[in-house]
């Protein structure tokens, strides 16, 4: 019998493809999951930037994964409000992301200071002596810094 516990094990399994360390899950952009029968699921997620590239790939790869562990009719949806906020990821992919290399959010949106004043810690060296580089990283959802302690640039995961 499929139930809501065990869809979102599988779900545990699908990875972001921008930034493979995070699970959708630890992402937080699963928003709803309908059961409507033991073959027969509905998985409403949110993409992270309005026009994110890699829903189309993140909506086929749930999709592969929930028929490979025998659903016959998944349907996945995106659902665009509210809109996704950085205060969904859980704490477990915000450490994930700093052991990857890429500095995780540093507030939440309601105590959120202007980003471009936030002390982002190197997750390579943990120093704080950091600066910004560039309000754009490698995705449109990272900002560029760089480390003036061990020199190396590194993405910030921006608030929003």
């Amino acid at each position: 019998m499929i139930t809501k516990e065990s869809i979102l094990s599988i779900l545990a399994q699908v990875s972001d493809p921008e930034v493979p360390v995070l699970s959708i899950l630890d992402l937080g952009i699963v928003r709803d999951i309908q059961i409507h029968d033991d073959d027969k699921v509905d998985i409403g997620i949110t993409p992270t930037y309005s026009g994110c590239p890699a829903m189309s790939m993140i909506a086929v790869n749930i999709k592969m994964e929930l028929l490979a562990h025998g659903l016959k009719q998944v349907n996945i949806h995106e659902v665009l409000s509210p809109a996704w906020t950085t205060d969904w990821m859980t704490e477990e992919g915000k450490q994930k992301l700093n052991a990857y290399g890429i500095a995780p959010p540093q507030y939440n949106t309601a105590n959120n200071p202007h980003e471009r004043d936030a002390v982002v810690p190197c997750p390579l060296c943990e120093s704080k002596d950091t600066v910004l580089v560039s309000q754009f990283g490698s995705t449109a959802c990272k900002a560029l810094y760089k480390c003036n302690s061990c020199l190396e640039p590194f993405d910030y995961f921006k608030c929003h």
